[in-house]
């Protein structure tokens, strides 16, 4: 007789909702998130959601690739143990699951959001407890920025002003997309002195642009709380050169998608913060990441792609139960139009909890 957290179905939508505004990066714009979700339900009743953001314009990466991957494994999910979810993932991640990080992303989700509902645990405990070897660092909040996309001088200031007025203090800016970034910059700190600024460009710069970046904001005394991912991911020298050039910190985000890269990124000196997003990879990857930041001394980011309240709660509970994390960009779900589901994380301001999360992320489908 087959065990009440085995597999007894799988289901697989596309999962389009609009934006407010196109979501503008270096890459490009995204008007809708284009995901997927997934929902796994055990034989006992108990359904897991897991979502997929692929995000092209970030490393192009699209939702008919997710969709192919979880429909190709779909069959041979089923009678799978949620239990045994490393396995599982890994097994995805061989027939296929390796071409689409947000498609292995939203199984794993989906298995641990299924296996800690069966268990009536929520998945910020589940990380805290089970997974993190600082289990004492684990907390049940964060303070998430709201991001500045790409646009003109005019936008970038009332969107600044929007933001202070939602009550969130920290300010991330869409850079390299245009000629215009400094007067982006300093139009936004105008408007929101006081407010640290993360400017994340996508590895969107060139290493003559951002020296030249840098060297207006020190002329305007505007001095970033973080610099993520400024140059092309593998220009880790440059990347180094950057830090010492500006004294600023330095993220590396599409550098870093897996636990050998982190390694590379601090044998090179290259960055002193990750950003860790899981649909790079998944959540097991995610976690060899965080581990290797951590043995390294390198400062932690959580980030997202185009996300809704689902993945970004997930995301959420990973940080929180984790623990340790000095930056959280968990802000998308504000830029949709839409919200196709009840739960999720609370937002109070630029505070985020999931302290009232009792079983699994707690997102469910309206």
């Amino acid at each position: 007789m087959p065990s009440p957290t085995c597999i007894r179905t799988v289901e697989i939508e596309p999962l389009d909702i609009p934006l407010f505004a196109p979501f503008g990066i270096s890459g490009g714009a995204q008007a809708m998130a284009n995901n997927v979700l997934l929902c796994v339900e055990l034989v006992d009743g108990t359904r897991g959601y897991g979502e997929a953001a692929p995000l092209p314009p970030y490393n192009g990466e699209t939702q008919d690739e997710a969709l192919a991957a979880l429909r190709g494994a779909a069959g041979w999910l089923v009678g799978r143990e949620v239990r045994s979810w490393r396995e599982v993932a890994a097994e995805f991640h061989r027939r296929g699951g390796a071409k689409s990080g947000s498609a292995q992303c939203a199984l794993e989700t989906a298995l641990l959001d299924a296996v800690t509902r069966h268990d009536r645990r929520p998945l910020w405990k589940f990380f805290g407890q089970e997974l993190s070897p600082r289990a004492e660092a684990a907390v049940t909040d964060l303070e998430t920025d709201m991001t500045v996309t790409t646009g003109s001088v005019a936008e970038a200031a009332a969107a600044a002003r929007a933001i202070r007025q939602r009550g969130i203090r920290m300010i991330k800016v869409k850079v390299g997309g245009s000629s215009d970034d400094l007067t982006r910059i300093a139009a936004i700190h105008e408007v929101a002195p006081d407010s640290p600024l993360i400017l994340d460009a996508n590895a969107g710069l060139t290493r003559a642009a951002a020296s030249e970046l840098v060297r207006g904001l020190r002329a305007r005394n505007i001095a970033p709380a973080l610099l993520e991912q400024w140059l092309p991911k593998d220009d880790l020298a440059g990347m180094r050169a950057l830090r010492i050039e500006s004294g600023w910190l330095v993220a590396a985000d599409e550098s870093v998608t897996t636990a050998a890269e982190a390694r590379q990124v601090a044998q090179a000196g290259a960055a002193q913060v990750i950003n860790i997003k899981l649909m790079k990879a998944g959540v097991a990857a995610a976690l060899e990441i965080v581990a290797v930041a951590r043995a390294e001394g390198l400062g932690l980011m959580i980030g997202g792609n185009v996300e809704s309240i689902l993945a970004m709660t997930m995301s959420a509970c990973f940080a929180a139960g984790l623990g340790g994390f000095q930056f959280a960009d968990l802000d998308t779900p504000l830029f949709l139009a839409s919200n196709p589901f009840d739960g999720g994380y609370a937002l109070d301001g630029g505070r985020i909890s999931v302290a009232h999360i009792t079983a699994g992320h707690g997102v469910v489908p309206k």
